[in-house]
């Protein structure tokens, strides 16, 4: 089969032919029709995450049609046409992952390949309205998004929730599910032209995080928030709390600009704000996310669809975070 493979550090991804997958026990074999890019595969790309192994084929996200099963555990899925979930072996505790939690892509041999081997298990019907371009762009980033807002912010109809960082894909994904969620959703990007797309998803407002003002802006136009996800922190995490309304939720799951800072512990304490750590999610919240993709007919944005062999182009694209929404590999 035709891959995309890490052959070491420092060197771009190479589109090569190597072994199709043996199943083992449990495994189904899908024939991808589309992947898409997350972070992580850039991050992992540039050799910056841990326990990075060549060759690697990454890719976390895949849409396609199962076409093999090693016994009758995946028999069933035969002909059907699914999403994969990434995160394998979340372990027994719904709060949080455990030890033998992986992520598809890393370890294991990921999405960015004509074929990917996975457990039956982690297979779900793709959702009926949606291409598999759009499918594909569905699991890593709308599981940790669809977490972040409603199993650990506890996110509700009605409440002021903001969304720090509104191009990346968990950012479009967050603005869509607070919007059909009931939530008067804010955001903040660094560029205009972000900020009226995530209106157009239905945003109330935004704001450009480059402003030295920002913070009080957010303030001015929204009186509050009761729920914030980030996925950036920096310096600029410090200040969230003086933004929050009393009982608030800020939910992190990234750290692209930098470490948390400093913070007031005064203003957490006496507003009795929560910090909550998340990383994607359990069966359960895959399960939910994708009840709320069908119940409200989401399609995710895509930003734009690469070939296979174009997949190095997307990897630089992303490195540039010039995209809206997800960066998508059609494969067949």
């Amino acid at each position: 089969m035709k891959a995309m493979v890490l052959v070491g550090a420092d060197k771009p991804l190479e589109y090569k032919e190597v072994d199709k997958p043996t199943l083992a026990p449990g495994e189904v074999l899908v024939q991808l029709k589309a992947a898409a890019l997350n972070r992580r595969d850039y991050w992992i790309s540039i050799g910056k995450y841990a326990g990075i192994k060549y060759p690697t084929i990454l890719g976390s996200d895949g849409a396609g049609v199962v076409v093999e099963a090693a016994d009758g555990a995946g028999a069933g899925w035969i002909g059907k046409e699914v999403i994969i979930n990434p995160g394998q072996n979340f372990g027994d505790h719904a709060d949080f992952q455990g030890p033998d939690f992986k992520i598809l892509g890393l370890p294991d041999d990921g999405t960015l390949a004509e074929y990917v081997k996975v457990k039956a298990e982690d297979l779900y019907a793709k959702p009926s309205h949606l291409t598999f371009e759009q499918a594909a762009a569905i699991p890593l980033a709308a599981l940790t998004a669809y977490r972040a807002f409603f199993t650990k912010g506890r996110a509700k109809s009605g409440d002021k929730v903001l969304v720090v960082g509104a191009g990346a894909g968990t950012g479009t994904y967050a603005v869509q599910f607070a919007v059909a969620a009931g939530c008067q959703v804010f955001v903040t990007s660094g560029t205009s032209e972000k900020i009226d797309r995530a209106r157009q998803l239905g945003a109330a407002a935004g704001v450009n995080y480059k402003a030295q003002d920002w913070a009080e802006e957010l303030k001015h136009l929204s009186g509050g928030f009761d729920v914030v996800i980030d996925s950036a922190l920096g310096k600029d995490f410090a200040k969230i709390p003086d933004i929050c309304n009393p009982g608030a939720r800020i939910v992190f799951f990234g750290a692209t600009a930098g470490a948390i800072p400093e913070l007031n512990p005064r203003t957490i304490f006496s507003k009795q704000l929560q910090l909550l750590g998340t990383m994607m999610g359990s069966p359960d919240d895959f399960t939910n996310m994708l009840k709320l993709v069908n119940d409200h007919q989401i399609v995710p944005i895509v930003d734009e669809v690469f070939s296979l062999a174009e997949t190095q182009k997307a990897i630089d694209k992303m490195g540039n975070s010039s995209q809206f929404g997800k960066l998508v590999i059609s494969i067949s």
